[in-house]
């Protein structure tokens, strides 16, 4: 049997070689929560809590579900910092305010289900944010004195900053 052998000219080679290390052929470029912007959106949530008398912590998420910020009002529970942190990945990860999340849950059937998923918490506070019609993170808010409440304080900080999404 005879043994064969390929023959690859050298501009060949190198053609092969740039084909193997190519890019890809669509590359994703998406917006995303900056620091900057996570902490702009805390400064203004608790001014907002501040502004009615209440003191709360609240967090922010990258699209990804990874918290970017956080900030904590002095004298305010402990469980409330990661109540703010589930609440913001809830609203990324769903796409929906927890709130209305929470209200889905208890009225329609289908949605009951939600409640047995360990990472989502369903509590009012959480609020997605956009930019464009495309989510590109959340906000969280626990401790302000009720999901009502801790919702509001988000809203007035995206109406704020992202004036475009609401």
């Amino acid at each position: 049997m005879p043994i064969r052998t390929a023959r690859l000219s050298l501009p060949g080679l190198a053609l092969c070689a740039a084909n193997a290390f190519a890019a890809p052929a669509q590359v994703e470029q998406r917006s995303d929560v900056s620091l900057a912007l996570a902490n702009q959106l805390l400064d203004a949530t608790l001014a907002a809590c501040h502004a009615d008398g209440r003191s709360a912590v609240a967090a922010v998420v990258d699209r990804s579900g990874n918290l970017v910020a956080v900030q904590r009002d002095d004298n305010v529970g402990p469980h409330n910092t990661l109540a703010a942190q589930r609440k913001a990945y809830t609203a990324l990860s769903t796409k929906t305010a927890t709130r209305l999340l929470a209200e889905r849950a208890r009225t329609n059937p289908e949605a009951a289900n939600l409640n047995t998923l360990d990472e989502l918490l369903l509590l009012g506070g959480g609020v997605p944010l956009q930019v464009g019609g495309e989510v590109i993170g959340a906000i969280g808010v626990a401790g302000a004195g009720g999901a009502a409440i801790d919702e509001a304080c988000a809203i007035k900080a995206i109406a704020q900053l992202l004036p475009q999404t609401h």
